[in-house]
């Protein structure tokens, strides 16, 4: 797709000030899949330098908002770490030709909001927090599960740049489960379930997304029966949370969500009494 609108391509490091009209450019994989007809200028951030994934002193895991998925695809295979089979489960949820999955970045999918990107599926799920930097340099931090807002929608104040990704250590000795619905055989996700259980307290986090129009992240200090998990679900998500296009209905969307969460609640507590002991 040409953006016949767009009249400049700036580095992102000149700092220049934002005006109206201007976008960040990462990948450029969605930008330039349809008609952008309000840009006038992008702003590449592919020469900003920086680290795509680095391990931090206290176990944590920084995924620079400009890391590509293959780069992430490759990161996760090689792992030792018992959440490291959840990287590659939610690189594979792009469906994409190598060709995106070579120019998409982590960054990109998370501000582009959309109910069904899986890296949003993956930072919530593992309680990952945003780091966001605003035109004047000042920074914020804000977590996943809260920095999808709606369909399309985020928390990004004009200008404001999603800098990187951090996974806590704990949540990267996380035992994890995955589950994913589509209509088709290879079609966009129409739900996607992710359990987490925490082996220091034995706490069990389920997250919910692209059944919803943003995610939900539910979390549970001791690991749920199946009443409980479907009460809190029904708690939680409210009607007008279940998200409908033409891959699929919110009925749908609710039931396979349910279902999922339930196939990940027993896979993840097999064998876990209620206190905890297994």
């Amino acid at each position: 797709m040409d953006l016949n609108t767009v009249l400049d391509v700036r580095d992102a490091r000149l700092r220049e000030p934002w005006r109206p009209g201007d976008a960040w450019l990462g990948g450029g994989t969605y930008l330039f899949s349809e008609p952008q007809p309000h840009l006038r200028r992008l702003v590449d951030l592919g020469r900003m330098g920086w680290e795509p994934l680095q391990t931090l002193p206290d176990g944590s895991l920084e995924i620079a908002a400009t890391c590509t998925i293959a780069r992430l695809s490759r990161f996760g295979r090689s792992l030792d770490a018992p959440a490291a089979p959840l990287f590659e489960q939610c690189c594979r949820a792009f469906l994409a030709s190598f060709k995106i999955w070579n120019m998409a970045t982590v960054g990109g999918n998370l501000c582009n909001a959309l109910p069904a990107g899986p890296m949003i599926s993956l930072a919530a799920a593992l309680d990952g927090e945003c780091l966001l930097q605003a035109q004047d340099g000042s920074r914020r931090r804000v977590r996943t599960a809260d920095f999808v807002t709606g369909a399309g929608q985020k928390v990004l104040a004009e200008g404001e740049l999603l800098r990187s990704v951090t996974i806590p250590g704990r949540s990267m000795r996380c035992r994890t489960a995955f589950r994913q619905a589509s209509l088709y055989g290879l079609g966009r996700s129409g739900a996607l379930v992710i359990g987490a259980l925490d082996p220091v307290d034995g706490s069990l986090a389920v997250t919910v997304t692209a059944a919803t129009v943003r995610p939900f992240r539910l979390w549970f200090a001791l690991p749920p029966g199946r009443r409980e998990l479907r009460e809190a679900l029904t708690s939680a998500i409210g009607d007008a949370d279940w998200f409908d296009d033409i891959h699929g209905l919110p009925e749908w969307r609710r039931h396979m969500a349910f279902h999922l969460a339930e196939q990940v609640r027993q896979e993840l507590t097999q064998g876990i009494t209620r206190d905890g002991v297994r």
